[in-house]
């Protein structure tokens, strides 16, 4: 891993969780006895998945996370060879639950997680505070704690800004909704929401926005106007699509056959990080992003890919417009290659 911070990844992780999967042998019929294929257990919560797939593909990451030093998910950090930063707290991290069909079907089951005070959310944004100085990235992801203030995101993005790291962010609901509310000042450099979360932003219908271009590119412009410098929309079997000063890129996923999407959109946002480590350009970025997000869904559970899975992967990113913020134009299509390429 590489030791300078510049080349650093420090995800915040404020409601983690064991994630367990549940292997079905066929569709899931309720109140009956089934028995499971063989299952699996990860340290999850969408901070922690992106620190393993950014350290699966060698980067230098630090997660962050409230845990008791003892706690289960510490200790399959640790195996990891991740450089946890924990907080102490008393509650065990809560377990999900996936119920994962042979179709690639998935039903999840989220356990809310244990309430933060204000001293242990103190101690928190203290230790991630200490790890962004100098960093590339921070990445704030997943939601929050019961009975944690809403807008805890926007003051975190705000007591970060001198740290010289640029700010990432994947939540949803009302964490999402207070951050954008907040204002340009605590706009983070990277937003990374799915349709839904979009839907949420704009107050546009998922649905509209999944089928009608122009309206998701209008719902883009508007995270743009309201201080976000870059947006990475992630759209499950349809792609992605990134937005940025520079213009706007789409991208068309491979053809695979998906075994769950459990912290797929975690693995596209690390993609997108990792190839910016790189030193790659806006194409390449979504590309990369694309190709981790993919990989993961072929995967069982909750696992992240190998560098290799995600070079393996043939990635179609097309040109929607460049020079300015985006707009409902189009250019013609390129094709970045995916084949044989590792970024890291």
């Amino acid at each position: 891993m590489s030791q300078h911070r510049s080349h650093r990844i420090v995800t915040l992780t404020a409601n983690p969780s064991l994630d367990r999967t549940l292997s079905l042998p066929g569709p899931l019929l309720r109140g009956s006895v089934t028995r499971l294929a063989p299952s699996s257990t990860e340290p999850g919560g969408k901070g922690v998945n992106v620190a393993r797939a950014v350290a699966a593909a060698g980067g230098d990451v630090v997660p962050v996370l409230p845990a008791a030093p003892d706690d289960p998910i510490v200790r399959a950090l640790h195996e990891l060879g991740l450089p946890i930063v924990s907080v102490p707290v008393a509650t065990p991290v809560r377990t999900n639950y996936t119920l994962a069909e042979p179709d690639g079907t998935t039903t999840k089951l989220n356990e809310p997680g244990a309430a933060l005070d204000a001293t242990a959310r103190d101690a928190l944004s203290a230790a991630l505070r200490e790890h962004a100085e100098g960093a590339r990235w921070v990445v704030l992801s997943g939601s929050l704690p019961p009975g944690t203030p809403v807008d805890w995101y926007a003051d975190l993005v705000r007591s970060l800004r001198d740290t010289g790291a640029r700010i990432a962010v994947d939540t949803s609901e009302a964490p999402l909704l207070a951050l954008l509310a907040a204002g340009p000042d605590v706009a983070p450099d990277l937003l990374k929401p799915n349709a839904e979360e979009l839907a949420q932003l704009s107050g546009v219908p998922e649905a509209h926005l999944t089928t009608n271009r122009a309206a998701a590119l209008a719902a883009v412009s508007a995270l743009h106007e309201r201080g976000v410098a870059e947006v990475l929309l992630t759209l499950g079997a349809d792609g992605a699509l990134l937005s940025c000063a520079e213009g706007v890129w789409s991208a068309a996923p491979p053809r695979i056959v998906v075994r769950s999407t459990v912290g797929a959109g975690d693995c596209s946002l690390a993609g997108h990080l990792l190839a910016d480590l790189a030193g790659a350009g806006p194409a390449e970025r979504l590309r990369s992003a694309v190709a981790h997000g993919v990989a993961s869904a072929s995967l069982p559970g909750s696992a992240v890919p190998t560098p290799e899975q995600v070079a393996a992967l043939d990635v179609e990113v097309a040109t929607v417009r460049t020079v300015g913020l985006p707009g409902t134009s189009t250019a013609p299509r390129t094709t970045v290659a995916a084949a044989g390429r590792d970024v890291r």
